[in-house]
């Protein structure tokens, strides 16, 4: 990733200083893919700090965690006052708040900036998601925006935020790369179990697919997956093995939505069934023991409609993931008081993440139309696909749990749209069990307000006629 992203900044005319710890792979760098470019190399800090204009910028690309802590401290002594020093590695927001706040003191200015597009996006073109330290936007600013991506003549890097919010906002991005990556994989499932697709049958599905509603980075390289063959002619992606690893991102974001109290439940679902995939020996045995539904060899009798039911499943639970990550992003917002540009946000993700797909475009418009949109899905263009796409969505979702096949995603996407458009859900009936076995009170509904039952007031409830005027205020559960 950094040698790729430095390349990609000397190809825009900028001078880069290169250094690494193992001084002998700067050498070699230099010796090689750097060669006759605008590259420099260091072999130590203070080398690779004396070698750079004042203000110093410092891009740290190391691994998450006390790496990033240990190389900061030993670059803040040989630096001046106004340097500014960016992290462009997968750092947990609040250690980015933490590191904004301490070099604010020290008068060094701190960006974390999320970067997306795997290694031949760093090379052409990422996206960048910078937020930090304000002051330090003007001076990286040409170098970020001349280096990402391009979504229609525009660039896929703009200011997102103070503190930790960059970091925060890749955070949510690597979540929603989580939920569009199980998606993905919930349809093919279906495709080759209840529809008998072969694997090359599939890449073709998803190729038409990539020339429609579903035009992504994601659906491209699923097609690519599918018809790359071993030696022996198996697909390879019949050889690997069904256990699904994680870095942690996903986690953060799903941990974080519970604790802003966001039902940002597809992210969630696509987190555990990656826990679910680790647990493959149990699996096995359980695979022994537990029965299912058979799956007739003419469970499908119209492909074609078999096919457009599954690409709408898909499209709809995906509107709904990027809703909840804009959801939880609002709340953030107002939770840790950034001052969030949502247009900005839909735009870097627009082209050189992983997570680029066509109807970006359309969340751009439709946060450029109205920056404080409560929902995606109060959007008339969000509104009308998802409604469309409801019959195909149901059908995928019956037909899966007809036939047992997991569709943890495309399943919770649904429940929630369908949570989400009720006007009363049974949480009533869910505050009386509370207040009849905890005592923790319930507000009651304003059209039955009364003597009795306050309006916006806790009442709880005698429900046993033995259980005394008490009620519980230390906690809640």
């Amino acid at each position: 990733m950094g040698q790729n992203l430095i390349l990609n900044v000397a190809d825009h005319g900028f001078t880069v200083v290169a250094y690494n710890r193992t001084t002998s792979k700067v050498d070699h760098f230099l010796e090689n893919e750097a060669k006759g470019k605008s590259i420099v190399g260091a072999h130590s800090l203070e080398e690779l700090v004396s070698k750079l204009k004042k203000p110093r910028k410092i891009m740290l690309l190391v691994k998450a965690g006390k790496p990033v802590d240990y190389l900061i401290n030993d670059l803040v002594p040989l630096l001046d006052k106004g340097d500014i020093i960016i992290d462009g590695g997968n750092s947990h927001f609040p250690d980015s708040n933490r590191r904004f706040e301490e070099l604010e003191k020290k008068g060094i200015l701190f960006v974390g900036s999320g970067v997306s597009g795997g290694e031949d996006g760093a090379r052409y073109g990422p996206s960048l998601m910078p937020g930090g330290a304000e002051e330090a936007w003007p001076h990286i600013k040409p170098i970020f925006q001349a280096i990402s991506a391009k979504s229609d003549g525009e660039a896929c890097c703009d200011w997102v935020g103070p503190a930790g919010a960059g970091h925060y906002v890749k955070m949510v991005h690597n979540g929603i790369e989580y939920g569009d990556m199980q998606l993905i994989c919930e349809v093919y499932d279906i495709l080759k179990r209840v529809g008998g697709f072969e694997d090359k049958e599939i890449s073709e599905v998803f190729a038409k697919w990539n020339t429609g509603v579903l035009d992504s980075f994601l659906i491209e390289i699923t097609r690519d997956i599918l018809k790359k063959n071993d030696t022996d002619g198996v697909p390879i992606v019949e050889k690997i093995l069904d256990t699904a690893g994680q870095k942690g991102t996903g986690k953060w974001t799903a941990i974080n939505a519970l604790d802003l109290g966001q039902p940002v439940t597809l992210i969630g679902e696509a987190v555990f069934s990656r826990c679910l995939s680790a647990l493959k020996a149990e699996r096995g045995r359980a695979s022994k023991v537990l029965p299912g539904p058979e799956i007739p060899k003419n469970a499908i009798t119209d492909k074609k409609q078999f096919v457009d039911d599954l690409e709408q499943a898909l499209y709809a639970a995906k509107i709904i993931s990027y809703a909840q990550g804009f959801m939880l992003i609002r709340e953030a917002g107002k939770t840790y008081g950034w001052k969030l540009n949502n247009p900005a946000i839909a735009l870097l993700w627009r082209g050189g993440c992983i997570i680029r797909s066509a109807f970006l475009g359309e969340i751009t418009k439709a946060y450029r139309q109205n920056p404080e949109l409560e929902n995606l899905l109060f959007h008339s263009f969000f509104s009308d696909a998802v409604s469309k796409a409801q019959s195909g969505w149901r059908k995928t979702a019956a037909l899966a749990t007809q036939y047992g096949i997991p569709t943890p995603a495309i399943s919770t996407a649904l429940a929630f749209y369908d949570g989400y458009r009720c006007e009363r859900l049974p949480a009533n009936l869910l505050q009386a069990q509370r207040d009849y076995f905890g005592a923790h009170c319930f507000k009651v509904l304003p059209e039955f307000a009364s003597a009795t039952f306050p309006e916006g007031k806790d009442i709880h409830v005698n429900w046993t006629g033995h259980g005394g005027n008490i009620s519980a205020s230390s906690y809640d559960a």
